[in-house]
């Protein structure tokens, strides 16, 4: 085998493997949380020993972050208002709606990780927290966006508002789904929130304009 071919070879792999240690951080983080997470755990899980863990990734922490990050940029892509030719402004927000949804029941890890370590407070803060509340303030700026170029009257105190209702109900029943699992419809839920959204918007602009 050449040098080429070699080197392609090793990368190919250290690709595979940093996936399989992802993907077994995620299941780990998923059934035992931040706390009950472990490289040992993580190591176990994929197949690949602890030192190939801390080949790719410095530590637990390091490793968890890199899970949140890999899970939003799947989810990320969910927050993208359709274009002008699929339907009416309300119809748009409505089918973003059930998208970013529809992701969080393919792949709740990035908030359900996130927003345990967001509720956590500690003398020395992981990673992984301060890079799930980054990324939340990605999300945050799309919604603003987004909200301000449907509702130009809004002023700028108006959109902050608006986001910030959005994304806490966002959250609030993503948590309600936690709780009870299948039960809740959450891209039922989550079209209902962006017509409640959609219309306080409307009802803030109209009253800006008068």
């Amino acid at each position: 085998m050449t040098r080429p071919q070699t080197a392609r070879k090793k990368r190919a792999n250290g690709v595979e493997s940093r996936l399989r240690i992802l993907d077994a951080a995620v299941e780990i983080a998923g059934e035992r949380g931040y706390e009950g997470t472990s490289i040992a755990a993580v190591s176990a899980k994929c197949g690949l020993p602890a030192s190939s863990i801390y080949w790719h990734f410095k530590d637990k922490d390091d490793l968890i972050a890199a899970v949140i990050e890999r899970s939003f940029e799947s989810w990320l892509t969910a927050v993208e208002l359709p274009g002008e030719g699929t339907g009416t402004p309300l119809e748009r927000c409505v089918t973003m709606a059930a998208n970013v949804a529809e992701s969080l029941v393919d792949a709740p890890d990035f908030l359900r990780l996130g927003l345990m370590l967001a509720l956590e407070r500690r003398p020395a803060e992981p990673r992984g927290r301060t890079v799930f509340l980054q990324v939340r303030g990605v999300a945050s700026g799309k919604i603003s966006e987004m909200i301000g170029t449907l509702f130009p009257d809004l002023d700028d105190a108006a959109v902050r508002t608006l986001t910030t209702y959005a994304v806490a109900g966002a959250d609030g029943l993503f948590v309600h789904r936690e709780i009870h699992g299948d039960a809740v419809d959450l891209v039922a839920m989550f079209e209902l929130h962006a017509e409640l959204v959609y219309d306080a918007a409307t009802r803030m602009a109209a009253r800006s304009r008068g």
